[in-house]
C-alpha cells in the first residue's frame, strides 16, 4: 500500500502540496490528474525520494521497487535492446558474474536463479515491448545515439516497462509516442500486475486503463473510484453539492450578520449578538471548485475562400537531394475540410504538413492553393522556443506591428492573455500556457488553414476539452496530427493515412483504423487467422444475410424515428406558441421524449452505418 500522509511541499515559498493525503491500494491502476502546474509531477518526486517533502510522510511497501522515468534520456553506443536489457539490473548482475565464476556450486545457484526470473526469455521480451513502441528489428539494433530526443525517451520508457517495478510511475508516458505506440502502451498497462500511477491527460487511457482517478487540486488529494468518465461525474455531483452547501451558508451568513449589525447596540439583545457573532467567526467558509477562467480557446474567423483551397497533383515531397519522402499525392483540401493525419511516426505526417503550410516545395507534381490563402501551422518546436524574457504582450506586438493596441489585446484576450497576464515572462508560464500563446501567435491573422501538429502534448483534460470546443466552433479548415484519438473523433470528419511512401484517404472510421493497429500488432498467426475469418466463406452465406437484415431493420428504424422527432418538434413549438414560458411539466414531458428519440435515431444511423460496411467488405471479397 502507497500512503501519502499530510504531505506538504514547498518551493520557491509557495506550497505546491499542503497536508495532502491519500492512501493507493496494492494492485492499484491509478490516474494521477490535475491542472497543468497544480503539482503532479511534484508529489511524483516527493514518491520517489528526489524531493524531500516539508510535512508530512510518504510510505511504501517494504522492499518495494519503484520505476521511474530519468530526467535525462539514455544515450551511447548501446542498442536500445541492450539499454533495455540492462533496466533488468538482477539479470544483468548474474550474466556478468557468470563470466567470471569458477565455483561450480555458485555456478549452478546462479544458473537457478536465471531460470526462476526468466531470464533467457528475455531479449525476445525486450523485442516485444521495443516493437510495440515503434521499433523494427533494424531500429533494435542500431546505436541509441543515432535517434532524436523523442526516440530515446521510449528506449527509456521501454526500459522502465521492462525492469516490473512493484510501483510504476509514469509521467505523461504518451507525449513522445504516435497514436499505434500509445495504443500498445495502453494494452500493455491493462494487464500490467503490480501498482500502477500515472500522470496523463489522455481521456481515453484514463477511461480503459485506470481503476482509481487521483485528483491533484489546491495542493489537495482526493481518490476517486472509476475511470475518468467516472471522476467527471462525481466531481459534478460533488461541485453541485459544494454550491448549494456554499448558497446555504452564504445565506446563513448574511442572516448572522444582519441580526449582529441590528441588535448589537441594544443592551437587552447584546448577549445574543456577540454570541452570534463568534458563530460567524468560527464559521469555515466553503470554497466552490475551483475554475480556470483564463482557460481560453478562440479561432478567429477567417474571411471566405471558395473551394478547393489546396489541390495535390502527383506531387511529391522531400528533404533536399535525397530520394521523396512521400509521392503519388492526389487529393484535395476543401474550405470546410477537418482532416485527421493518420499514420506512424517517421512515416512523413510532418512532412505532409510542412508542404501543406508551403515551408516545403514539391519535388514532383504539383500543389496549387490561392495567392491569398493563409495557413497557420502548429509545432510543438514553437512552444518551445518562445523566448523566456519576453511577455506575450511583447511578442504579440511584434508579430502584429502596426496594428492598433486594442487589436492587439483582443488577441490574446480570445486564449486567455487578459489584464495582467499578458504581461507576465514566458518563462514563467506553464507548457499549457505556452501552448495557448503560440496558437494565439500563429491565428493573429485569422487564417483559412490551421495545420496542428500534435497541439495537446502540454495541455490538461480540461483544456483539450476546451480545444476540442473551439476547432468545432472555427470556421475554417483544420488538419490535425494527434496521438489523442478522442480529439480526433470529436473533431475530424474526414481521415488520410499516410503509409508507404504516399498518402490516401482513409474509407473507414476511427475505431476502423484502431481495430486496424490493433490486429496489425498481434502475433502473424493470430493476425492471419483474424484476416481469414474475415473474408472467409462464412462472409458470403450467413453473414450476409445478416448485414442485409440489419441494414433492412436499421432503414424503417430511421424512417420511424426520424418521423417521430420530427412531430414531437411540431409538438414542442405549438406547445412553446400556446404556453410561452408556462408550459412546464409537459414541455419538459415532450423535450424528454424527443431527447430519447434523438439517442435512439443516433443508434439507428451507427447500425445503419455498421451494416453498410460490413456489406462493402463482403463485395471485396
Amino acid at each position: 500500500m502507497l500512503t501519502i500522509d499530510g504531505v506538504t511541499v514547498r518551493l520557491g515559498g509557495r506550497a505546491i502540496l499542503e497536508r495532502a493525503s491519500a492512501t493507493v491500494p496494492v494492485g492499484a491502476r491509478v490516474g494521477l490528474i490535475g491542472r497543468n502546474g497544480a503539482g503532479k509531477s511534484t508529489l511524483m518526486k516527493a514518491l520517489i525520494g528526489e524531493i524531500e517533502p516539508d510535512d508530512g510522510e510518504i510510505s511504501k511497501p517494504a522492499r518495494a521497487k519503484i520505476g521511474y522515468i530519468a530526467q535525462e534520456a539514455p544515450s551511447g553506443s548501446k542498442t536500445p535492446e541492450e539499454v533495455v536489457l540492462a533496466s533488468a539490473t538482477e539479470r544483468a548482475e548474474l550474466l556478468a558474474e557468470l563470466e567470471t565464476c569458477t565455483d561450480m556450486d555458485r555456478m549452478g545457484d546462479v544458473h537457478e536463479r536465471l531460470l526462476a526470473i526468466d531470464a533467457y526469455s528475455a531479449p525476445a521480451r525486450a523485442a516485444k515491448i521495443l516493437n510495440g513502441l515503434g521499433f523494427d528489428e533494424e531500429m533494435q539494433q542500431r546505436p541509441v545515439d543515432s535517434f532524436s530526443g523523442g526516440w530515446k525517451m521510449r528506449i527509456a520508457l521501454g526500459a522502465l516497462l521492462f525492469s516490473e517495478p512493484d510501483i510504476l510511475l509514469l509521467d505523461e508516458p504518451s507525449n513522445h509516442l504516435d497514436l499505434e505506440a500509445t495504443l500498445w502502451l495502453e494494452n500493455f498497462l491493462k494487464s500490467y500486475p503490480a501498482t500502477l500511477v500515472v500522470i496523463s491527460h489522455e481521456r481515453d487511457l484514463l477511461n480503459k486503463v485506470v481503476d482509481h482517478i487521483l485528483h491533484l487540486q489546491g495542493g489537495q488529494l482526493t481518490l476517486y473510484p472509476g475511470g475518468y468518465d467516472a471522476f467527471e461525474k462525481q466531481r459534478a455531483e460533488r461541485a453541485a453539492q459544494l454550491a448549494a452547501a456554499k448558497a446555504s451558508q452564504d445565506a446563513q451568513r448574511a442572516r448572522l450578520q444582519d441580526y449582529v449589525a441590528r441588535n448589537s447596540a441594544r443592551a437587552s439583545t447584546a448577549k445574543q449578538a456577540q454570541s452570534r457573532a463568534k458563530m460567524l467567526a468560527k464559521m469555515q467558509p466553503i470554497a466552490a471548485l475551483m475554475e480556470d477562467p483564463s482557460l481560453t480557446f478562440d479561432f478567429p474567423d477567417p474571411s471566405e475562400l471558395k473551394s478547393p483551397m489546396i489541390t495535390l497533383d502527383h506531387a511529391a515531397v522531400g528533404y533536399g537531394e535525397a530520394p521523396p519522402i512521400l509521392k503519388r499525392l492526389n487529393f484535395r483540401i476543401d474550405a470546410d475540410d477537418r482532416i485527421a493525419l493518420l499514420g506512424r511516426n517517421g512515416n512523413g505526417k510532418t512532412t505532409l504538413a510542412r508542404l501543406l503550410a508551403s515551408q516545403l516545395v514539391p519535388a514532383e507534381g504539383e500543389v496549387n492553393a490561392p495567392g491569398k490563402l493563409k495557413v497557420g501551422y502548429f509545432t510543438q518546436y514553437q512552444v518551445e522556443e518562445l523566448a523566456g524574457e519576453d511577455t506575450p504582450l511583447d511578442l504579440m506586438n511584434r508579430a502584429m506591428e502596426g496594428a492598433a493596441q486594442g487589436a492587439i489585446r483582443a488577441q490574446l484576450g480570445r486564449f486567455g492573455f487578459s489584464g495582467p497576464r499578458a504581461n507576465q515572462r514566458v518563462d514563467k508560464l506553464s507548457g499549457g500556457e505556452r501552448a495557448r500563446l503560440a496558437l494565439a501567435l500563429i491565428t493573429r491573422d485569422a487564417p483559412h488553414l490551421l495545420i496542428l501538429d500534435e497541439p495537446t502534448n502540454h495541455l490538461d483534460v480540461d483544456a483539450r476539452e476546451a480545444l476540442i470546443q473551439a476547432l468545432n466552433n472555427y470556421s475554417g479548415a483544420v488538419i490535425l496530427i494527434s496521438h489523442d484519438r478522442h480529439m480526433v473523433e470529436l473533431t475530424a470528419d474526414r481521415l488520410i493515412l499516410v503509409d508507404n511512401g504516399t498518402a490516401r484517404e482513409y474509407a473507414g472510421s476511427m475505431e476502423d483504423y484502431i481495430d486496424f493497429i490493433l490486429s496489425r500488432n498481434q502475433p502473424k498467426g493470430a493476425r492471419d487467422g483474424k484476416a481469414k475469418g474475415a473474408k472467409g466463406g462464412a462472409l458470403a452465406g450467413t453473414d450476409l444475410r445478416a448485414a442485409q437484415s440489419d441494414l433492412s431493420k436499421a432503414e424503417a428504424a430511421i424512417a420511424r424515428l426520424s418521423a417521430e422527432v420530427e412531430q414531437l418538434d411540431s409538438e414542442i413549438l405549438a406547445l412553446s406558441a400556446k404556453a410561452g414560458g408556462q408550459a412546464g411539466s409537459a414541455m419538459q414531458a415532450l423535450l424528454t421524449k424527443r431527447a430519447r428519440a434523438a439517442d435512439s435515431l443516433a443508434e439507428a444511423e451507427q447500425s445503419w452505418l455498421a451494416a453498410g460496411t460490413m456489406l462493402e467488405a463482403i463485395g471485396q471479397v
